[in-house]
């Protein structure tokens, strides 16, 4: 496939870079909210439904999610540039098929939450989109839905376990332009997408076993979402201790999106 002309390549980095730094505003509010739940400081743990709605009641809230619709759906455009046209060259075997539909799964994800932006602004208290509960129980209503959360389950794991790999292994640096980053730069990177990567890979991980026991039990009650499985963190022996680390780990890969909204290679 031929390469996009120079016009076009620049709307790709335009839209890769505003795409990762929404998604890091977005975990950044994330984590920002558990911790305030942890100091008793107001407050709640919740997933991106609950970050853009917390975002709305900022000043100049109409604006932030303005841009952070805006934002998302660059996101959604880049991963859909990395899906169909392959820039990260995963190629057509399977392992890069399924990396490829990933990416457009993921960019269609970021999509849900720009249109959820775009129903806040309209009209002003947002439709509440559906919990992950509800959500479960409509898939298992249909023929072979049981088997699907729990291949989702699975999926999640995945996803989870990929993450804690990339940020011990620093798979991601090779992504980066490092030639452009000071060395203070690449170290506090380094350690930032580390913590980061690792904390969501546990909160997915612990979503993927409430999905997966919501298939085994074949109750849709027992599946949680990103906020869900913070409020489990936090019920554990020691859960404020365990949820002010996962937060600041939220708040770490935020940062982490921001370092590559500013230093990933993002040619297509």
């Amino acid at each position: 496939m031929d390469h996009p002309s120079g016009n076009t390549q620049r709307l790709v980095t335009i839209a890769a870079r505003c795409g990762y730094t929404a998604k890091g505003m977005i975990y950044i509010t994330i984590g920002w909210l558990s911790m305030m739940a942890v100091l008793g400081m107001g407050g709640r743990n919740g997933g991106s439904s609950e970050a853009v709605r917390e975002l709305a009641t900022q000043p100049f809230g109409s604006v932030l999610i303005t841009l952070l619709a805006i934002g998302l759906f660059g996101y959604t455009a880049w991963r859909l540039v990395q899906a169909i046209i392959d820039a990260e060259r995963k190629g057509r075997d399977w392992k890069g098929i399924l990396t490829r539909l990933g990416y457009a799964l993921s960019g269609l994800i970021y999509a849900g939450i720009a249109i959820n932006c775009i129903e806040l602004l309209i009209d002003g208290g947002g439709s509440s989109s559906s919990d992950t509960s509800s959500q479960t129980r409509t898939v298992m209503a249909h023929p072979g839905g049981i088997v699907a959360i729990f291949l989702v389950g699975l999926g999640f794991l995945g996803v989870g376990l990929r993450q804690i790999w990339r940020g011990w292994h620093h798979s991601y640096e090779k992504n980066w332009h490092l030639n452009e980053m000071s060395r203070t730069q690449r170290l506090i990177a380094a350690n930032v997408s580390r913590i980061g990567l690792t904390a969501r890979g546990i909160v997915f991980m612990i979503v993927a076993l409430f999905l997966c026991l919501s298939a085994i039990n074949t109750n849709p009650d027992d599946a949680r979402g990103l906020g869900g499985a913070l409020g489990a963190v936090a019920e554990q022996p020691f859960g404020p201790w365990l949820l002010g680390l996962v937060a600041l780990g939220l708040i770490a890969y935020g940062g982490y999106c921001l370092v590559n909204a500013r230093f990933r290679d993002v040619n297509a």
